[in-house]
């Protein structure tokens, strides 16, 4: 019974096989075969770079324009394929001008010869992008239009007994099988291949490897010169890369300086295989398995490139520039990879003021990956961790994140050099919001004279690992708010490793002040708009304002619905809405006569004003009526434990709209109220 049970699961488990893509990934065939192939889609001879550039454009890609920039969002780097889990926010630029380097490199116009540098702070998703980049690459070579294919030779085998047996010696570096070609007769074969009407040019290729090399010659010794004979030794398969099978992706991560071995990029003697074949010249006795062998027509990551031995960098200046690398008693070795390294700031430094590194800083291209400083994308980061599917049975209340990140944000922004500018507004002028007399030029400017802006700063590590505190600390009884995750930011300010300084410390905090601020106007407005949510009572507001703002302009008399005698238009009541929003005195002709127009306007079109289309009247009623309601909710006695049942009911009424409208719980939204109340107690709300 148990081995039928058994048999089921296996069955089950079998029927999610793919049975036909299988076999597309596994396919083999002859060179002949293969030139067909070639015939039929000769982009499956891309270089590397040209293939990456592919794999990024296949995702697709969406224009905008920010502050008068065109702009371009690589879908790729969004991560959707793979849910999400190395999405990069706020970093378009930067991955544009990498995106431009594959682009430069793909048609050959220079780039290809250069080792691509990632700069920037720590956690500002270098890593990541090196991720997304080789795990798109393994996922692309799976895709028909990402195939790329190699080969391996069949040959005969001598056993001691006097026996032949056949060997089967896959090409070592994965190589292209047009390499199979000799160089002086490819640009015939290739016109054939992809005439120039087709507009696909087959790149010229590289020479064979020293193993590959070796039995070709032996052969082509062996039939007397004859390559069809040769070439049916050959057997060409599909080429699907894997960091972890370590095909065509390869990852170095520098170690102790005196454990460094060069042939852990280049490959090493085989000593086993000596004996076999008598020399250690002999390419058959050599392990082409060094990062840059087995990454061969992908792309190879080196961590931390800067922290390398010297004597690894000349391999890097050659893999880069000449795209030859130099295994260990072989001929300079043809590779087509994409080379891409990652630092930070100090080894950057480092490299700058060491003049003996001259030509590796030639030899790079440097694409800066700062941190963001946009809110509404540093938000993204934390919400991506941190939400109602990843956390269970806790509560994270609005605006939580947003305020840890707006901290990490204003941490990474340089302070104006136009006095009558905040951080904090600097802050929402990039977050996109408008503020009286800034354009989007001043924004530009802005952006323009701060060079360092987002190199410094505080990394989203830290905000990650202050957020999981406070999510496991014992004082949220189910829900986190804003103040708990401040107070852990702050309290780890104290041992930061990266905080070197006393001052940069007391400007932490002081931002935090700022922030902490900026959350008490964000909840007093909500409590605010929860309060006098009753659309019925803004609706009568704003009847009465238009009434008496239409006989004001056009100098008539208002009807009083009680009275039914005509009167002077309400001064007092349209003043007391104006000045919700800072409208002055002079200026209140002017205002009253745009709403009138707005109307007139509307009404020519056939539609009918309604208070929610215009913003700023909106947030005037809204202030007006919470004037109005707030004594008769006695929000000052709130913080007071004995009250009434009719204010009780009030309190419930707003707090079932806090959770309604806004996102809170039942115990945030007590907190709030609270917190807002005891503002109030103190008489600094805002009038």
């Amino acid at each position: 019974m148990r081995d039928a049970e058994k048999g089921s699961w296996v069955s089950k488990i079998a029927a999610l096989q793919d049975a036909k893509t299988y076999a597309e990934l596994t396919w083999e065939g002859s060179f002949e075969d293969y030139l067909e192939i070639v015939r039929k889609n000769p982009k499956v001879t891309r270089t590397a770079f040209q293939r990456i550039y592919d794999m990024i454009l296949s995702h697709g890609k969406t224009e905008y324009i920010d502050n008068k920039k065109k702009l371009i969002r690589y879908h790729f780097f969004s991560d959707e394929k793979f849910g999400g889990k190395d999405a990069i926010f706020g970093l378009d630029v930067p991955l544009m001008k990498l995106v431009n380097v594959f682009k430069s490199a793909a048609q050959g116009y220079g780039t290809e010869k250069r080792v691509i540098l990632l700069h920037g702070p720590v956690g500002s998703s270098k890593s990541t992008i090196a991720r997304l980049l080789k795990k798109g690459t393994e996922d692309y070579s799976k895709t028909p239009e990402g195939a790329a294919y190699t080969f391996s030779w069949t040959t005969d085998k001598k056993l001691p007994d006097g026996t032949t047996v056949k060997e089967k010696m896959k090409c070592p570096m994965n190589e292209e099988p047009l390499n199979l070609v000799p160089r002086e007769w490819r640009s015939k074969v290739y016109t054939e291949l992809a005439p120039s009407e087709s507009g696909v040019t087959i790149p010229d290729g590289s020479e064979l490897c020293p193993a590959c090399r070796f039995v070709f010659k032996d052969l082509m010794t062996q039939y007397h010169g004859d390559f069809a004979r040769v070439m049916d030794h050959v057997r060409v398969n599909r080429l699907v890369f894997s960091e972890k099978d370590r095909v065509g992706i390869g990852t170095f991560q520098p170690k102790d300086e005196k454990n460094q071995d060069s042939t852990e990029l280049t490959g090493d003697i085989n000593y086993r295989k000596i004996a076999e074949y008598g020399s250690d010249s002999d390419p058959r006795a050599f392990n082409f398995d060094g990062e840059f062998n087995i990454a061969n027509r992908g792309i190879i990551e080196f961590v931390e490139v800067l922290k390398l031995d010297v004597a690894f960098l000349y391999d890097l200046l050659g893999a880069s520039q000449e795209h030859k690398i130099k295994p260990k008693k072989f001929p300079q070795t043809d590779i087509d990879e994409v080379i891409l390294g990652h630092t930070n700031e100090p080894e950057y430094k480092k490299l700058e003021n060491n003049e003996f590194m001259e030509a590796l800083r030639d030899r790079t291209v440097k694409i800066d990956v700062p941190y963001i400083t946009k809110l509404a994308e540093e938000v993204k980061i934390y919400e991506k961790d941190f939400n109602s599917r990843a956390i269970k049975g806790k509560h994270i209340a609005p605006h939580t994140l947003e305020m840890a990140a707006m901290w990490a944000v204003l941490t990474r922004l340089e302070e104006p050099k136009k006095h009558n500018l905040s951080l904090l507004q600097k802050l929402k002028l990039y977050n996109g919001k408008t503020l009286p007399n800034f354009t989007e030029d001043n924004i530009k400017e802005l952006r323009k004279e701060s060079i360092r802006e987002g190199l410094e700063g505080i990394s989203p590590r830290y905000i990650q690992d202050k957020i999981s505190n406070a999510l496991v600390s014992d004082k949220g009884e189910g829900c986190i708010n804003p103040f708990m995750v401040l107070n852990e930011l702050e309290a780890g300010l104290k041992t930061h490793s990266l905080i070197s300084t006393e001052d940069a410390r007391k400007r932490m905090k002081e931002l935090l002040t700022s922030v902490k601020q900026e959350y008490e106007d964000i909840v007093k407005n909500e409590v605010q708009r929860a309060i006098s949510a009753d659309e019925d009572a803004i609706g009568k507001l704003c009847g009465n304002y238009i009434d008496n703002i239409k006989a004001y302009t056009q100098k008539e008399k208002v009807k009083n619905k009680y009275t039914g005698l005509y009167e002077e238009p309400d001064e007092r009541l349209m003043r007391a809405i104006e000045e919700k929003i800072d409208i002055p005195d002079s200026r209140k002709d002017d205002f009253r006569r745009e709403i009138m127009n707005y109307i007139g306007a509307l009404a020519v079109e056939g539609k009918t004003f309604n208070y929610r289309t215009n913003e700023r009247l909106h947030k005037a009623l809204e202030l007006k009526l919470f004037e109005d309601q707030k004594d008769s909710i006695k929000l000052k006695n709130l913080v007071s434990s004995v009250v009434d049942k009719e204010t009780q009911e009030k309190i419930d009424l707003v707090k079932d709209r806090m959770m309604k409208n806004y996102g809170y719980c039942e115990i945030c939204s007590t907190d709030v109220l609270n917190f807002v109340a005891s503002i109030f107690a103190r008489g600094d709300a805002k009038e």
